[in-house]
Formats: structure tokens, sequence, C-alpha cells
């Protein structure tokens, strides 16, 4: 790929959002990290050298959004990967504030960023949108009620533009992975406390990281143009579903797992 394609990656300070940002200049894009904590994008910039550049940017706020996207010359693919989790409650006991946070990120989020990056993505010919959604989203599970319903909008918004977009070269996809160990998603979701975070990956032979989420996003992103991969769920092999998950060892018959 030409050095001048450029991508941005939201959510690229850290986890499957910087994973992603380091395969995506490795297959040659000019990769742009966005995020609201400068600290952490200015590292993962600066890993990657001058064809990486930062930006604060906050997608639930439209004139932050509006004026990052202000700073492009062109966009070639989008990623959306800026999103997370409060609480585990059940609807009952809901916290409004997690839920409308949560919706807020990634719901609104994925939208705004859409919706500023969509007349440059129009004007390249790799357009493409990357969704980063979950598994939570199409099934739900007690206690997850705020997660899912903002995942499965997050799924929701990429199935409606694929239709809206249909006969233009602009692909959406949809990622939806499963359980992925980073290092704050479960630790955010539980209010900071990591040995209830550590205890959600406790004694999983091999859950997914976020290098094996970030595989299958610059996979469908390499693909030619007119190929699409409308949604590419990913678990690890221990999970089965969003609440059948093996804990003990697998014997997976190799070392080299």
């Amino acid at each position: 790929m030409s050095r001048n394609l450029t991508a941005l990656v939201t959510g690229g300070g850290t986890g499957i959002g910087a994973a992603t940002a380091r395969l995506l200049a490795r297959d040659g894009f000019d990769v742009v990290v966005a995020g609201r904590r400068r600290d952490r994008l200015v590292a993962v910039a600066a890993e990657l050298g001058p064809a990486a550049r930062a930006l604060v940017l906050d997608v639930t706020d439209v004139d932050s959004v509006r004026e990052g996207l202000a700073t492009f010359d062109r966009l070639d693919v989008l990623v959306n990967n800026a999103g997370g989790a409060l609480g585990l409650s059940r609807v009952e006991d809901a916290d409004p504030a997690q839920w409308q946070q949560m919706y807020a990120v990634n719901v609104l989020g994925t939208m705004h960023v859409t919706k500023a990056a969509l007349p440059l993505l129009r004007r390249s010919p790799r357009a493409t949108i990357v969704d980063v959604s979950s598994i939570a989203g199409q099934q739900p599970y007690e206690g997850g009620g705020g997660y899912v319903a903002a995942k499965h909008g997050t799924s929701v918004v990429s199935e409606t533009l694929r239709l809206e977009l249909n006969g233009e070269h602009v692909r959406v996809i949809d990622i939806r992975p499963g359980l992925v160990h980073t290092e704050e998603f479960s630790t955010t979701r539980l209010g900071g406390d990591q040995e209830a975070a550590d205890r959600v990956y406790a004694d999983v032979d091999h859950p997914l990281v976020a290098d094996d989420v970030a595989q299958c996003i610059a996979f469908a992103v390499r693909l030619p143009q007119h190929v699409n991969i409308d949604s590419l769920v990913v678990k690890p092999v221990a999970q089965a579903a969003p609440h059948k998950l093996h804990r003990g060892p697998i014997d997976w018959k190799r070392g080299d797992v």
C-alpha cells in the first residue's frame, strides 16, 4: 500500500486501538490515533514513527470531532474503536449515568465520527469503515443490559449505514469480539477493582488479546475493495457464547498456541 493512504483509529491509545494502529502502519498506512488521553496517544504515535500522529478527540463531543476531522486532507480507513463498558448491574439496579455514557461513546460516538468522516472517505478509492462492536451486542446476558444495548446499537449503526451506502464504493465492516484480555477493559468496567477484573480472565486458556482482534481488522481492510465482510465474530476457543466460558486447561495437541 502507498504511504499516502491514511487511517484514523479512535480509542487508539490502548488495547485494540493501539494494536490496530500498529498493524495498519505496518501495512503502509499513515495512521492517526485519536482519543482523550494525550499521553497514551503520543506514546503510540512515537512508537510508530513519522507516519503516525496523535489527535486528542472526544467522540462524544460533536465540536471536538468536527475540529479533529478538519485537520485531515484525506482519509481512507476509519476504525471506530472507541467504546467500553461500565458496571454489571441488573436492569432494576442500573445507574442511568453509566448507561448514558455507554450509549454516548459506543453509539453516538460512532455516529459523530462516521458523519464527519464520510465526505473524506467518499473521495478515497479505499474507503472503509470498521466498527468495533461485541458479541454482547447480539446475545444478552445478566448484568450486561446497558453494554448489550450499546453494542447492539453499534452493530445496528453499521447495518443501517451499509444499507444507506449501497451503490457507493464505501465498505462498512462490523467486528464483534468476544472475551479479550486487554489492560483496561474489565478494570474500567468494574470501577478500578483489579482483583475483580483479574477474575474475569482467571483460568481461561488463551483468551483473545488485542492483537488478535487487530489482525481481524487488518485482514478485512486488506481485502480487495469489492469484498466486504459485513460482520466478523471472533472469540477464543474457550468461549462458546457470552455466558458459556470454559475455565481450565485445553489440550491443544501442540505446544505453539
